[in-house]
């Protein structure tokens, strides 16, 4: 049986994966059979944003664990397809979120 905190991580983990555009979405930009700029893309992108703002945010989880959901490696994934910016606001709330969050888990 998992601990709470263990709890709190797969929860976090099952919640960025339901919306997460990388897995088949950008392969299809990268296939050429969808544009970056392509608006269904771009709304499962700003939803899979906030559901990864909101993960971060679940109770119970511990520095390390905020440090293994980092988000910025998936956002340059997206940033280098052309599917976001740097300016973008998700991004820039997402990254803002992320580091509030890790510095107030403290270390471990």
């Amino acid at each position: 049986m998992a601990t709470p905190d263990e709890q709190a991580m797969q929860y976090a983990i099952s919640s960025i994966a339901q919306s997460d555009p990388l897995i088949k979405l950008l392969q299809q930009v990268r296939l050429g059979r969808m544009k970056p700029t392509d608006a269904g893309l771009r709304a499962v992108t700003e939803s899979w944003l906030g559901t990864y703002e909101k993960a971060l945010a679940t109770d119970g989880l511990t520095h390390s664990d905020l440090r293994r959901l980092n988000p910025t490696p998936r956002m340059a994934v997206l940033i280098d397809a052309g599917v976001l910016t740097d300016d973008h606001q998700g991004v820039i709330s997402l990254k803002d979120s992320f580091n509030r969050l890790l510095s107030h888990a403290g270390s471990e």
